[in-house]
């Protein structure tokens, strides 16, 4: 299938992976372990009536309705096995990989520094660059130490302050990093927490959502003004989830509606921070057909989540975005749930024309970073979910390359060979 694939990417291309650390590192200590515990066995409960239509019910069924699925704990052990890891990143011939730095190691108490785990991650980012990889570093990736969430968290203006602070503390400590996003996928953040209350700190609110948005707007640019300070090697972004809205037919409310929501998923925040990004950090992982005012999915294809699968959709994600933006790209997340790996190989054969197809439309892609390098802890769905493109066994700690990342490995090494 190698030779069948003849596709054409820069020569400086970054391909690589992507993480965050709460989903893979193990042995945490922020909000989201404190709102796990307390929502383990309710969220087990109620696993039936949430994932009970999934084709996947049947295999996931055990782990999805036990507590401990949704308790994060050693997640992947990441945290202590980051070089057998990175191992894997350079055996799968992968040349970046994105992580997060938890500010909860960094910053346990307020004010109070802890040297071992600024020491830890200058470690990481070491071993990264020993093997020729390019990191790309995440400030805020969902998880936030206790005390600043005790203090209202990103709901209140006057604690982005704290932030700028931990990120100042990051960039005087850890160095070598020229790729940084400051947050991650602020609006599924923000929505999660405080729209829909499906994550810590769980409320409904219009309004909470709102300042949140305005303050991770402010947090970003406070942050970037911060890193672009310290000299012009640092590239700077955030992490922007971008669902790709398109109409089901021609009528002026089904077009209209379309284009609503594509400007509440994308544009709303990014017409507050794109001046203040030196690239756009995208992450894709559906599409979004629209009837009338309703979004009615063709699901002929689906992942273990549920979720509609058209890969191919990331090319008008990137042109669009690079049209209107006119900043270069560098996709930092993109993958799917599929435990038994039958899906995989056909999704990044789909992406990497996509990809393709918008460089020759003149779209300034940099780089595409598949989520995830390991299985990873998915948040409010716990441990059932299987993004990695290495299979971890939790019980053991185990890594096992799946077949589609040994055949996209393959074709990457051809796809270099053949760049220019």
């Amino acid at each position: 299938m190698t030779q069948k694939i003849s596709l054409q990417f820069p020569k400086r291309f970054l391909w690589g992976a992507s993480t965050a650390a709460h989903q893979v590192e193990g042995h945490q200590s922020n909000q989201w372990t404190v709102w796990e515990l307390e929502h383990a066995k309710a969220l087990a409960a109620q696993a039936e009536y949430q994932y009970g239509d999934l084709e996947s019910w049947s295999r996931i069924r055990t782990q999805a309705m036990h507590p401990e699925n949704y308790v994060s704990g050693k997640a992947a052990n990441h945290y202590e096995l980051y070089e057998q890891d990175f191992d894997l990143l350079k055996k799968l011939g992968l040349n970046s990989f994105r992580f997060s730095i938890e500010w909860s190691r960094i910053e346990p108490k307020e004010g109070v520094w802890n040297s071992e785990a600024l020491h830890h991650y200058k470690e990481y980012i070491a071993a990264l660059k020993s093997r020729n990889i390019e990191p790309v570093m995440t400030l805020f990736h969902f998880t936030l130490p206790v005390w600043f969430t005790d203090k209202g968290g990103f709901e209140k203006r006057a604690n982005v302050k704290y932030f700028v602070r931990y990120v100042e503390k990051v960039m005087a400590d850890l160095k070598g990093v020229k790729y940084i996003i400051t947050i991650n996928e602020p609006e599924v953040y923000a929505t999660e927490s405080y729209l829909h209350g499906h994550w810590p700190p769980s409320i409904q609110s219009k309004r909470s959502w709102w300042r949140v948005m305005r303050n991770l707007a402010y947090a970003h640019k406070k942050s970037a003004k911060l890193i672009h300070s310290l000299g012009r090697r640092y590239h700077v972004s955030i992490a922007k989830n971008s669902n790709y809205f398109y109409p089901g037919d021609d009528a002026w409310l089904t077009r209209l509606s379309a284009s609503v929501m594509q400007y509440v998923q994308d544009d709303y925040f990014l017409k507050k921070v794109h001046k203040h990004c030196d690239f756009l950090g995208v992450n894709y992982y559906f599409s979004n057909r629209v009837y009338g005012y309703r979004i009615h999915n063709p699901n002929e294809a689906t992942n273990d989540l549920g979720w509609d699968m058209q890969p191919e959709n990331i090319e008008y994600v990137l042109e669009r975005l690079y049209k209107k933006y006119k900043l270069p790209i560098i996709v930092t997340e993109n993958g799917l749930a599929d435990a038994t790996d039958e899906e995989r190989k056909w999704w990044l054969t789909k992406t990497m024309i996509g990809l393709s197809n918008a460089l020759k439309e003149g779209v300034d892609v940099r780089g595409y970073l598949h989520w995830s390098l390991l299985d990873n802890f998915e948040w409010a769905q716990g441990k059932w979910p299987r993004f990695g493109l290495v299979e971890i066994n939790y019980a053991t700690q185990e890594r096992t390359i799946r077949s589609s990342a040994l055949w996209w490995a393959r074709v990457i090494k051809q796809i270099k060979k053949d760049a220019k």
